[in-house]
């Protein structure tokens, strides 16, 4: 079928001498043959398709073919029913190349780059890899050779005693009477030869020397089965030396007849240690100790554990020496090394904000670093430790801002700890108050120089020298007032007096001559620490010494972990953190607590050994001091009968560890002898359903602080009855709890006294029983109300009024003077002249 297409005819033509059939463009087939198993094979057609190429495009090729050596003109082409290209290749004429784009050319460029590059790498490797296995190649011959040398020199001495032994023998033979007794006998006996006793294979006179190890043997070492060595016998393996000179000792013994020398050795023991673990210190067998057990009246395994005090007793018996260590000793060489002097450089200043809440701590950093955090704040007041670094005239400085608040004691505590210099911030119109007060105890226990800022001069009920003279009742004097201490007005909304600040920390600093070393394994201290969702354990540290890097293994409290990422105050990523920089480190097992000392260790294996060690450590703790509150059954049955004390449990979650051990400190101060807070469970992160599972166990109550449920646990708790209560203020929480503490107070009993009667005469009325008939002397009598039947002032009876009637009427109550009468409850000995005490009791609900 041809199909001609001009500019006027437009018609199809049919060639007669050929069918029509239908042919796909750009396709080409051929038959390609497959080999299959059991020889089989199959043909398979195989289809090529070639693009189409316009009339003066070029063709894409994927690849360049190789030109011939020789090029010659290329036959025509003919293609029915095809145009011909408008323009060929002057070169190809058959291929038309695809014009590449720089960002093409330059990714193959990268590419041959990055080819060649591994190419050298795998070189450079394989030549590594080749003299390594030369190196230790050498190494093994010579170790051979070497062996082989040491055995013949044994062999030739074995050989040489025996030939001694045997002319020894032979001489003592000569000198008995008995020699010449029997000479025919003695040459007809078969004669002992005079290596008898010994191995054959080394005391052969034919075999002199070790015979060389076979290829075979040498493979079989490696480590590789061959025919060889699978088809060797016995003779082609040797012993080793150490083997061989233990046979040879132990064959000296029994033909000398002589006992085995003791070896005494030192044996390490730690506070406990199985029996199995002892025998292997001491090189005895275990068997021995059980023995030895058995014969003081114990029956004990070698996996059994023994204390430190039996174990030495063992060893002594056995003639050892011991050295007792104790478990804490695996911290020995992780922190406080000493440093050498001469490797000491200057570091940044630490420098803590401390201070009232409320007295512009916060603000004043915030104008400082040029940021604002007080806006992130819940209720205006900082609830965490921030730390931040800043840079004044090339000297940085690193600043630590702790809470103002009361419940957060323990936080400026440790930013005390863990300062060069305290920064006193006094409200100018507010003046010392009892957070200041405790802020400045703080830093005289930890010994830092104390700066006063006085903040908040720009307000127009300011004082700045009321706070000089009452910072002089804490002994703080400052210079102003003839002491040492510097003072600073300052305003932190205007930014007033900020430089002087800065200035004066920097003298300070000059002063103390702050210096660390860098170059060595990190230390520092926990500042803060939380879960976060999609990170885990972050936990904020202050590097103190040393350089932190990534990839570091670090021992943080109880947790430990390798060191992910190192992310700085800004959210920039680190690769490493020197001597007096904040940094938030990703990596841990979990989140430790605040204030723990961080370190840098070697391996993962001591690093785990030292945790598990803080772990246990901590297990005995809580479970001795648990033990401690419960004591025995009957101690706690008897402490309730008793006391009667009231326990609130509670299951508290928060978004960091210093906030909830703010809040616990908190709770366990509003506790009293009748009623108290039991914190069932606390940590850092948010509520999970195992939490609420713990609380609708033990009946406790959940707190989240700045945190918030998960959807299983919010369906958990909705499940069980169980209502979560959520605070981002840590005093809105203490409020609360101490009101529903306050609920479970027995409500206070108090006793109002209404008035006296006295009996007149008293009637015994049929089917009524006995009725007294009573003047009132003082106050009122009431129906309804408690009465005390008193004779010759001593209480007969305390119960309630049966019956109050005036005549024939009941009446609710009767005043003083009037004529009455009474019966009582339950009791009818009644006397004319008792006195009758009537008053009412009141239950006041009482508070904490």
């Amino acid at each position: 079928m041809s199909d001609t297409k001009t500019g006027d005819d437009k018609t199809l033509s049919v060639n007669p001498k050929k069918t029509l059939t239908l042919k796909r463009p750009g396709v080409e087939q051929s038959t390609v043959r497959q080999n299959f198993s059991h020889g089989r094979t199959k043909s398979v057609v195989v289809e090529t398709k070639r693009k189409f190429v316009k009339p003066g495009e070029k063709q894409e090729s994927v690849f360049t073919p190789k030109a011939p050596p020789a090029p010659a003109k290329p036959a025509p082409v003919v293609q029915e029913a095809k145009p011909a290209p408008a323009a060929p290749a002057p070169d190809r004429p058959n291929l038309v190349l695809n014009d590449l784009s720089a960002e093409e050319i330059e990714a193959r460029r990268r590419a041959l780059e990055g080819s060649k590059a591994r190419e050298i790498e795998d070189r450079q490797r394989a030549a590594e890899d080749a003299k390594r296995r030369q190196e230790e190649e050498e190494r093994r011959k010579r170790e051979r050779e070497e062996s082989a040398r040491r055995q013949a020199e044994e062999e030739a001495r074995l050989l040489a005693e025996a030939e001694s032994r045997r002319r020894a023998e032979e001489e003592a033979r000569r000198r008995t009477p008995t020699a010449d007794a029997a000479p025919e006998e003695e040459e007809a006996k078969p004669r002992r030869p005079a290596t008898a006793g010994l191995p054959p294979r080394r005391l052969a006179p034919a075999q002199p020397e070790r015979p060389q190890r076979t290829k075979g043997e040498d493979d079989r070492r490696r480590g590789k089965l061959t025919l060889n060595s699978a088809t060797a016998g016995d003779d082609a393996r040797s012993r080793s030396l150490s083997s061989m000179r233990r046979r040879q000792e132990k064959f000296k013994r029994a033909l000398h007849q002589e006992p085995r020398e003791k070896i005494v050795r030192e044996v390490v023991l730690p506070e406990t240690i199985t029996i199995a673990d002892l025998a292997n210190r001491m090189s005895e067998r275990a068997v021995d100790i059980v023995k030895f057990f058995m014969k003081q009246g114990q029956i004990l395994k070698p996996g059994d554990v023994i204390d430190a005090d039996t174990a030495e007793l063992v060893a002594s018996e056995f003639g050892h020496t011991v050295r007792r260590v104790a478990e804490a000793d695996i911290e020995e060489g992780v922190f406080k090394e000493p440093d050498k002097p001469e490797d000491l450089e200057p570091r940044p200043p630490v420098v803590t904000i401390m201070g009232h809440v409320d007295h512009g701590k916060t603000s004043l950093l915030d104008a400082i670093r040029n940021a604002n955090v007080v806006s992130g704040e819940a209720g205006g007041i900082t609830q965490h430790i921030g730390a931040y670094q800043v840079e004044k005239n090339g000297s940085k400085i690193t600043f630590i801002d702790t809470p103002g608040h009361a419940a957060f004691t323990a936080m400026r505590a440790r930013g005390a700890q863990a300062t060069d210099i305290a920064v006193l911030v006094v409200a100018a119109d507010d003046s010392v108050m009892p957070q200041t007060i405790e802020s400045i105890n703080h830093a005289k226990a930890a010994g830092v120089p104390i700066i006063v800022a006085i903040n908040k001069i720009d307000k127009p009920s300011a004082d700045p020298q009321k706070v000089r003279t009452q910072l002089l009742q804490h002994e703080v004097f400052v210079e102003s007032m003839g002491g040492e201490v510097l003072d600073v007005e300052v305003s932190a909304t205007k930014g007033t007096n900020l430089d002087k600040l800065l200035e004066a920390i920097l003298l300070q600093a000059e002063l103390l001559d702050l210096k660390a070393n860098p170059d060595r394994t990190s230390e520092g201290v926990v500042i803060e620490a939380q879960l976060e969702k999609g990170r885990g354990a972050v936990a904020t540290v202050l590097v103190q010494t040393g350089t932190l890097m990534i990839g570091d293994i670090v021992v943080a409290g109880n947790e430990w972990g390798r060191v992910r990422a190192i992310v700085d105050d800004r959210g920039g990523q680190l690769k490493e953190a020197g001597p007096s920089t904040p940094v938030e480190v990703l990596g841990l097992q979990g989140a430790p607590r605040a204030g723990d000392r961080f370190a840098t260790v070697a391996s993962e294996a001591r690093a785990r050994e030292i945790t598990e060690y803080r772990q246990r450590l901590a297990r005995d703790k809580a479970v001795a001091k648990h033990a401690g509150q419960r004591g025995s059954l009957e101690q706690m049955m008897s402490q309730l009968q008793t006391s009667g004390l009231k326990e609130f449990p509670l299951v508290i979650k928060g978004d960091v560890q210093g906030s909830v051990e703010a809040i616990i400190a908190a709770l366990e101060k509003l506790g009293t002898d009748e009623v108290r807070a039991r914190i069932v469970h606390s940590g850092a992160g948010a509520i999970t359903e195992s939490d609420v599972s713990l609380a609708e166990t033990s009946g406790a109550a959940m707190i989240g602080f700045n945190v918030r449920a998960n959807p299983q646990a919010r369906a958990a708790a909705e499940a069980a009855g169980i209502e979560i209560r959520y605070y981002n203020i840590i005093y809105n929480l203490v409020d609360d709890v101490k009101a529903a503490m306050s609920g479970l107070l027995s409500p206070e009993r108090r006793e109002t006294f209404l008035g006296n009667a006295e009996i007149l005469e008293v009637f015994d009325i049929t089917k009524v029983g006995k009725i007294a008939g009573c003047r009132v002397t003082e106050g009122k009598v009431e129906r309804g109300a408690g009465v005390r039947l008193i004779r010759d002032n001593v209480v007969i009876h305390e119960g309630t009024l049966k019956t109050l009637k005036r005549f024939k009427d009941e009446v609710p109550e009767v005043p003083v003077g009037q004529e009455c009468g009474m019966a009582f409850q339950n009791f009818e000995n009644l006397q004319v002249g008792d006195i009758i005490e009537c008053f009412r009791v009141e239950m006041v609900t009482r508070s904490l």
